[in-house]
């Protein structure tokens, strides 16, 4: 006799297992986890003095906050990226306090007492294994112009692996993806950070693979600043921080126009779309898919509450489904498609809507200031998705040192306060 009920039982439990898998699918986050509550001045992350300066600044790692991603398979887990180290500005160029420093990867656990644990780092390395640094690429290999210099000011090396690391994608295989703000780079590497691939754009001597030569036109210092990838792990997608200098900086119309570009991993096939910033010259500081299409954007100013002004800190949700690919026809150009005989920079949002150009739509996620009741860090750079309506954001504390006078290295005190120093602090926000 056939048992209808055990029947029915097992067609219900496969229907539900393959609803489940299709919204796993959707997303990287996590529905079966939730965080702990964390009080609106969030948690600071654990760090060590990796020197002090003569003037006893001290130089801390610190600095992860160039990027944040959740562990691909482990609940209340993510990793979190410095950039190429502590520098401050001199003419010309950076003036390196650790010269030798090497970008790396932190894991990170949020136990359920608010309390962050770095389980271990994974610092990044060139094709034979060798530690890089963070300092400057040179001439072909993604140079950007700036001069790397010690603390007496003496020219450093240039690093043909250097990377100013910014983007963070972590795959289900252990390996990672990172984008770079020299390049700009996106690299390949293992689970001991060593090199598998650089792609870069199609005039740089790094690898046989290229993104659009456009993008050597990056704003030096603010490449490629976000970078995730679709759920099914078949597309990176990343974002410029700011507008290209294309042809030239001073030939751009409008400073709120930037890029999104897709790379398909299979076949190499690329896509761009123009993502329409708030105000001029704002940061695209990160982004993360939610799907193949919607993603968050981190879109902000450089600004501190603590000095008083009005700030943005905000997240927004886009969609590049209707948004209209801008490669062109010319892979090699570094003018890129032109629109009116023009760059596409060289152009107003009037001329590009006109010319039947859709930038993506967006729509505000959330307001990062009013969610806190305020928000002390000037450099929001981290998501860290932990389910659909849930983040997890941290800042990038610049390894706790800013630039005083005459390009002096100082300690790095948030405004507002007499001794707080900046330190990467994960907070907990709600989404729509």
């Amino acid at each position: 006799m056939i048992n209808t009920n055990l029947i029915f039982s097992r067609l219900l439990l496969t229907s539900l297992l393959i609803f489940s898998s299709c919204t796993n699918d959707d997303n990287n986050s996590d529905e079966t986890y939730n965080p702990p509550t964390l009080n609106n001045k969030g948690v600071t992350l654990p760090f060590t003095v990796l020197n002090k300066t003569a003037d006893g600044v001290e130089v801390r790692n610190g600095g992860f906050g160039s990027a944040a991603t959740a562990h691909p398979t482990n609940s209340g887990e993510f990793y979190a990226l410095t950039d190429r180290g502590a520098n401050v500005k001199i003419s010309g160029g950076k003036i390196f306090p650790t010269p030798n420093y090497t970008p790396r990867i932190g894991h990170f656990k949020l136990d359920e007492n608010g309390k962050v644990t770095k389980i271990s780092e994974i610092l990044l390395k060139n094709p034979s294994g060798t530690p890089i640094s963070g300092r400057p690429n040179p001439e072909g290999m993604g140079a950007t112009g700036e001069i790397p210099y010690d603390m007496q000011k003496n020219i450093l090396p240039t690093d043909d692996y250097g990377l100013d690391s910014e983007g963070l994608v972590a795959l289900k295989d252990g390996t990672f993806w990172i984008s770079d703000e020299y390049g700009p780079h996106i690299v390949h590497i293992d689970n001991t950070g060593k090199q598998i691939e650089r792609i870069s754009p199609k005039n740089i001597n790094t690898g046989n693979r290229k993104i659009p030569a456009v993008f050597e036109r990056r704003w030096a210092n603010r490449g490629m600043e976000g970078l995730t990838i679709t759920p099914d792990e078949k597309t990176l997608v990343g974002i410029m921080q700011s507008t290209l200098y294309n042809p030239s900086k001073e030939e751009v119309e409008d400073f709120t126009i930037t890029r999104i570009v897709t790379f398909d991993l299979a076949t190499g096939k690329t896509k761009q779309y123009l993502y329409r910033q708030e105000k001029a010259k704002n940061s695209n500081s990160e982004i993360t898919a939610l799907s193949s299409t919607e993603f968050l954007v981190i879109e902000r100013d450089g600004l501190f509450s603590g000095n008083g002004k009005p700030v943005q800190k905000h997240i927004y949700r886009i969609n590049t489904k209707d948004a209209t690919d801008i490669s062109g026809n010319d892979f090699d150009s570094l003018d890129g498609m032109l629109v009116n005989g023009k760059t596409i920079e060289q152009n107003t949002w009037a001329e590009i809507e006109k010319a039947g150009i859709k930038p993506v739509t967006k729509s505000l996620a959330v307001d990062v200031v009013t969610a806190l009741g305020d928000y002390p860090h000037e450099k929001l750079e981290g998501i860290w998705l932990i389910n659909s309506n849930t983040l997890g954001i941290l800042n990038d504390d610049d390894f706790a040192v800013s630039t005083g006078e005459n390009s002096s290295v100082i300690q790095k005190i948030l405004p507002g306060t007499t001794d707080r120093v900046d330190a990467n602090t994960l907070y907990i926000v709600n989404y729509k």
